[in-house]
């Protein structure tokens, strides 16, 4: 692909529901107004607040005109997974990139998203999320092997660019067609609106693509760089413990749409790899006198357990309550961008676990779970 004569068309959608990140969503949309490959447009999708709708649609009034920035409000239930459908459904890009509404991009991110498009066999690559800590440097006792509770690139990821089985959300790209043969996110795993930090759509997404696609390749490449921030509230342990147990639960609802053998494949390397590695090396540092050894070998150790605890009892409730994800096709873009608010539940019916993955097979896009992993 020749960049400088043909460039993919990339739509970036930002997904947004708090004035409290004003600064925040200014200076994620900020870097990808900067990108070495200018982006087609980019999508602030507004999640069930018409405040902040209106604010930032008079904020960005001017770049709407020629359609660089557009302003929309999430079409369906409130979360995540719908603000990224409405955002996919609205896109005009070859390809759509998703990036946090408290992160920023470095210049060339979508530049390497592109290169590894080349290969059309290629559905879907995300990049290197590094933590930008409130307190200017990484708790002592903070593994980086738990890098995935605050949303960014853990240790016992490969380097470079390199096949994986899902990429993480608030870092990735995925062509457009991929929602076509697969659907969107789901609606009912990740955050929905509460409080509780819940994640996975788009592991289950992902797997998804997988099944419906089983040639398609899907990528990390480290050199697609951004920065998340790290809020003072999430440096400390009780934010840790209270994600990774959110996570148990998240990984059940996972397995119960997608399969445990997908939905937990590369888990079980992660707790019986790279996680001891961490501890031994945590241990070997407290003997060394290092500080924060310890913590991070006994963080370790109980995020392994809380996250168990939360995987057991959300399995246990699944099969209890017969757990229900919301599935049904991204439509192509419509005429015009949404701008108002959009009242009432979304057309899609419900689906309940492993039929949702037989139904998205058998039909040519279907979507199902969602979230808000920050």
């Amino acid at each position: 692909m020749n960049h400088r004569t043909s460039p993919p068309g990339f739509s970036v959608v930002i997904c947004v529901y708090t004035e409290e990140r004003w600064e925040d969503i200014l200076a994620a949309v900020d870097s990808v107004r900067k990108q070495s490959l200018p982006p087609l447009e980019t999508l602030l999708v507004v999640d069930h607040n018409e405040r902040l709708r209106q604010r930032l649609a008079e904020e960005y009034a001017e770049q709407r005109l020629t359609e660089e920035v557009r302003v929309l409000a999430n079409a369906g239930p409130r979360g995540l997974s719908s603000g990224r459908n409405t955002g996919i459904a609205a896109s005009r890009g070859e390809f759509v990139a998703f990036l946090d509404d408290d992160a920023v991009a470095e210049a060339d991110w979508l530049h390497h998203f592109a290169a590894a498009y080349d290969d059309p066999r290629v559905m879907a690559v995300g990049g290197r999320t590094l933590p930008a800590w409130a307190s200017g440097r990484r708790p002592a006792w903070f593994p980086e092997e738990f890098d995935w509770v605050v949303g960014c690139t853990y240790r016992g990821l490969p380097p470079g660019r390199v096949p994986v089985r899902n990429v993480l959300g608030g870092n990735a790209s995925f062509r457009r067609t991929a929602f076509d043969a697969a659907g969107g996110f789901a609606t009912g795993i990740g955050r929905d609106g509460d409080r509780r930090p819940l994640g996975g759509e788009e592991t289950e997404l992902c797997i998804r693509l997988s099944q419906a696609l089983p040639e398609a390749i899907l990528l990390i490449d480290d050199r697609a760089v951004i920065h998340h921030k790290v809020p003072a509230a999430r440096e400390r342990f009780g934010y840790f413990r209270t994600r990774v147990y959110a996570e148990g639960l998240s990984k059940a609802l996972v397995a119960r749409s997608v399969g445990p053998q997908k939905g937990l494949e590369s888990e079980r390397r992660y707790t019986t790899r790279v996680l001891p590695a961490g501890v031994l090396r945590g241990v070997r540092d407290a003997l060394r006198g290092r500080s924060g050894g310890a913590g991070r070998a006994g963080a370790i150790v109980t995020g392994v357990t809380v996250a168990a605890g939360g995987y057991a009892l959300g399995t246990l409730r699944a099969r209890r309550t017969g757990t229900t994800f919301f599935s049904g096709p991204i439509e192509r873009p419509i005429e015009g961008p949404i701008e108002g608010p959009i009242q009432g539940p979304p057309p899609h019916g419900p689906i309940e676990g492993p039929a949702a993955v037989a139904r998205a097979e058998a039909v040519p896009g279907v979507r199902t779970p969602e979230g808000r992993v920050s």
